[in-house]
């Protein structure tokens, strides 16, 4: 009788059966391993809860300080029930990981999300050796292919000192958890201030807190007067910085960063639109999979059809798996 897969894909997550852990869950279970803490992969209502050291400030401060989790290194090995598990980076935002599994010589890596980008913030990602491996495939498809940061920060800078020639604010569209920072420390400084709307800066207060090294930024307040603004540019939110919450800069230009950009239609809400994603694009996906030496490989999340295809075109065993 064939004997059942160390990891199973189930309605809840990633399933190791053996030891009884989930990762990255999406209903409540008693021990969920964190790749990383954006919601789509870290969720409320766990007994408990595992990641790296480096992950764990940011997601105790989103669960509460209630919340029961754990911290362990990259590459430091520990054993539930005979099945030991170990946190490799994965270069997505700070603490993200990849989880490798290993049980008798059978080893699967759940790679969570990852970005082979060096942004000079994030633990740079490492190709893990596997049997199996289970990879995202958000920017699946040939058409995605990034520019280096140095091109995108210098069309970012070059926005920004054009608005402030047309006396304008700039406001950057961002989420609050890695792309916010990674804007942060990638823009020039020295051509104005840097101001984040408070979701954001809380994140930043927590991240510095860790010690690591964020450029300055200055918290919006209703208490600043709007010529404070004059030059600088402002990182919120995508659903803030297109909301009355901007009134305050009075004339204003607003761009978005987003991976997104050049393959949906453009989005007219804003004025200008950077192409800068926290994912793995579609070059770094075939490499990162490649780099694995894996027999086995499981698609989950993004363009799944389309990368398995690429995969197998390419001679590698590649299955679509719907967990997310």
């Amino acid at each position: 009788m064939k004997s059942q897969p160390l990891v199973t894909f189930t309605d809840r997550g990633f399933y190791v059966p053996l030891a009884d852990v989930y990762i990255d869950p999406i209903a409540p279970v008693s021990k969920a391993f964190i790749t990383h803490g954006h919601a789509d992969h870290s969720s409320y209502g766990h007994q408990s809860y595992l990641c790296t050291h480096s992950a764990l400030p940011v997601i105790k401060y989103r669960m509460g300080s209630h919340t029961n989790i754990s911290g362990v290194s990259f590459g430091e090995s520990i054993t539930v029930n005979g099945v030991q598990f170990s946190f490799y980076p994965a270069g997505h935002i700070i603490g993200s990981a990849q989880i490798k599994i290993e049980y008798k010589g059978e080893i699967w890596v759940v790679s969570g999300d990852y970005k082979l980008t060096k942004d000079k913030l994030s633990e740079n990602f490492e190709s893990v050796k596997c049997h199996t491996f289970i990879t995202e495939s958000t920017f699946g498809l040939p058409e995605f292919s990034w520019q280096s940061d140095e091109v995108i920060f210098d069309s970012i800078n070059l926005w920004w000192r054009n608005n402030i020639a047309q006396d304008r604010v700039s406001i950057i569209a961002a989420y609050a958890l890695g792309k916010a920072q990674r804007i942060i420390n990638g823009v020039d400084h020295s051509i104005g201030k840097v101001f984040t709307h408070g979701s954001i800066e809380n994140i930043n207060e927590v991240i510095r807190r860790q010690g690591i090294l964020l450029a300055n930024t200055t918290r919006v307040t209703q208490k600043q007067k709007s010529k404070i603004y004059k030059g600088a540019l402002v990182i919120a939110p995508p659903p803030i910085a297109l909301s009355s919450w901007t009134f305050r800069f009075q004339k204003q230009s607003v761009a978005i960063a987003s991976g997104w950009i050049g393959k949906n239609i453009k989005d007219t809400r804003f004025d200008k639109e950077f192409e800068l994603s926290d994912h793995a694009d579609y070059n770094q996906l075939l490499d990162a999979v490649q780099s694995t030496n894996a027999e086995k490989v499981f698609v989950n999340h993004g363009y799944t059809k389309e990368f398995c295809k690429s995969l197998i075109n390419l001679g590698i065993d590649a299955e679509e798996v719907f967990v997310t």
